[in-house]
């Protein structure tokens, strides 16, 4: 796999790995690879990065399914909002979308269609089988 992704606001997203190595992620200050669930940090640093008060907090959630269930009968957030876990899969698929034509592509994330590219966008579902429909 190999795919880059850049984002509306700059932030581009590099996902490389192969049947042997692991998954890299890399962003303007560094990269992190997860191999046999052990991440690897570059630069070192950022293994031991504070978030600052003002900046950005993720959810923390050790058992995802209970995170789930107790949200329900809390009425609350669940650490992976339906949301965020569309977006988060989202991407992956547009990336083997990408690899499989060979060719950058744009996306329109209102819309969730590529833009000016339909055999790309006639890959993003497939027939339902009867009687399941849409």
């Amino acid at each position: 796999m190999n795919f880059r992704a850049r984002y509306a606001n700059g932030v581009e997203l590099i996902c490389r790995t192969d049947d042997k190595g692991p998954l890299r992620l890399e962003g303007t200050e560094g990269w992190i690879e997860m191999q046999d669930e052990k991440p690897t940090y570059y630069p070192d640093s950022l293994k031991t990065s504070v978030i600052g008060p003002n900046e950005i907090h993720l959810y923390q959630s050790n058992d995802h399914h209970r995170n789930f269930i107790d949200c329900i009968k809390e009425h609350r957030e669940t650490a992976a909002p339906a949301e965020v876990g569309h977006r988060s899969t989202s991407i992956c698929h547009l990336g083997n979308i990408a690899m499989m034509l060979k060719r950058k592509l744009r996306w329109d994330p209102q819309a969730e269609r590529f833009i000016g590219d339909e055999q790309a966008n006639h890959m993003l579902s497939r027939a339902m089988r009867s009687p399941w429909h849409l």
